[in-house]
C-alpha cells in the first residue's frame, strides 16, 4: 500500500469514527440523514386501537390521563413541568408515536444553531400534515450524563422550549398543541454508554388528540 492510500484510508477511518461519534437520535451512523418529512409523519402517525371490551374503570382511566396532559400543555406556556408531572407525563407517553430527532444547538445553549434548520423545517411540515390534524406533541428535551442533574434539566427545558417556540413561528402551530418538557439525563437512550451523544436528542411525541375541554 503507498503512502497516499493509507492516508486517504486512514481519512476515511476518521470521518467514519466522526460520523459515530455524533450520533444523536437514530442509532446508527448509516441512519445519521437528516429524516424526512415523511419519515417524521409516519413515526408519529395515531394508532388506531378500538376496544369492545372497554370497563368503566378503562374510561375513568383515560379520562385522568388526557386530564394529566391538558393541565401539562397549559402549564408548559408560561412554567416548567414539576417532577411529578413530569413522571406522570412519562408514564402516559411511554407507548405512544414518537421520534428522536438531532437537533443542533449552539454549546451550552438553547440557541437553535444554523444546521439544525433543514431539520426542523422536516419536523414543521410534518405536523402541519392533515394526517396529523388535532394532535398534541410533546417536545422533549434530553440531555446526555455528562454535569450536574439540574443543569442538565434546565438546558433540556430550554432547548425543548427553544424548538416549540420555532415551531409556533415559523409554521404557525397552535401553542396549545405543544407541550414543551425538559428530562435532563433522566431517560438516557444508552444507559450503557451515559455520554454517548444518541442521548443528547429531542423526542418528539403525538400525546393523542386534543380534549374538548382544551379547544
Amino acid at each position: 500500500m503507498t503512502a497516499s492510500a493509507a492516508k486517504l484510508g486512514t481519512t476515511i477511518a476518521a470521518a467514519v469514527l466522526a460520523g459515530v461519534l455524533t450520533s444523536t437520535g437514530v442509532g446508527s451512523a448509516l441512519a445519521q440523514a437528516a429524516l424526512t418529512e415523511d419519515q417524521i409523519l409516519e413515526a408519529l402517525k395515531p394508532r388506531i386501537t378500538r376496544s369492545l371490551t372497554a370497563t368503566p374503570a378503562d374510561r375513568a382511566r383515560a379520562d385522568e390521563e388526557q386530564r394529566i396532559i391538558d393541565d401539562a400543555v397549559h402549564q408548559s406556556q408560561t412554567r416548567p413541568l414539576s417532577p411529578a408531572q413530569r413522571d406522570q407525563v412519562a408514564a402516559i407517553t411511554k407507548e405512544k408515536p414518537k421520534i428522536d430527532l438531532e437537533i443542533y444547538f449552539d454549546y451550552k445553549s438553547a440557541a437553535i444553531s444554523a444546521r439544525a434548520v433543514p431539520d426542523l423545517a422536516a419536523l414543521g411540515k410534518a405536523l402541519k400534515n392533515p394526517d396529523l390534524a388535532g394532535s398534541v406533541f410533546m417536545i422533549a428535551g434530553h440531555t446526555d450524563a455528562k454535569g450536574s442533574e439540574q443543569y442538565n434539566l434546565s438546558l433540556s427545558e430550554r432547548r425543548a422550549d427553544a424548538v416549540k417556540r420555532y415551531l409556533i413561528e415559523k409554521f404557525g402551530l397552535a401553542a396549545d398543541a405543544l407541550m414543551s418538557v425538559g428530562y435532563g439525563k433522566e431517560q438516557l437512550k444508552d444507559r450503557a454508554n451515559p455520554y454517548a451523544a444518541e442521548n443528547r436528542r429531542v423526542q418528539v411525541v403525538n400525546v393523542g388528540l386534543k380534549s374538548a375541554a382544551s379547544k
